[in-house]
């Protein structure tokens, strides 16, 4: 745009709008009884504390399941975390968590073929996986009626891993 087309622009924007604080004579508060009045501030209430109910499971093998049911959708939230990431390893070895994250994703001994592609045929949303310093996750979501396929491929990622790990998985 040309300088002049420009400055053009900017004058009539500035003659259309309304005139402000400038032009206009400074407000004044009431006064009342010799004291000025000045509103008081809106406190905010207090936020009621978010309540989540849920319930607790442990299981014989020490796995910790938590369950919320919320019935608005017909989803199922599967989210599984390994208590293991980059605190649990060594200066000047580290990656191996991410590292297994990624092989997790790669098959199992009962399904060795890309995970992704079971979920995606049962209509999952959603997935993937994360690592950072504490844990190590995996989540998806999943149409109820398919709860028992993701349970079923996640306990087989968790338990039967390395069966199927060789040179040629990790050098991918």
């Amino acid at each position: 745009m040309p300088r002049m087309a420009f400055v053009a622009l900017v004058l009539g924007l500035t003659a259309a709008l309304p005139a402000t604080g400038a032009a206009q004579r400074p407000t004044r508060p009431t006064r009342v009884n010799t004291r000025v009045r000045v509103p008081r501030p809106v406190r905010a209430s207090a936020a009621a504390p978010i309540t989540i109910p849920y319930q607790r499971f442990v299981l014989k093998n020490g796995l910790t399941l938590l369950v919320h049911e919320d019935h608005k959708a017909p989803i199922v939230a599967v989210n599984i975390w390994y208590h293991v990431g980059s605190k649990n390893e060594r200066p000047g070895r580290t990656g191996f968590a991410h590292l297994f994250e990624h092989l997790m994703f790669n098959g199992s001994e009962h399904f060795n073929d890309d995970y992704f592609q079971p979920f995606e045929r049962i209509g999952a949303t959603d997935q993937n996986g994360t690592t950072n310093e504490d844990r190590t996750n995996y989540f998806e979501n999943v149409p109820t009626t398919a709860l028992d396929i993701a349970l079923w491929m996640e306990s087989d990622r968790m338990g039967h891993l390395l069966g199927v790990i060789d040179t040629a998985r990790v050098n991918e």
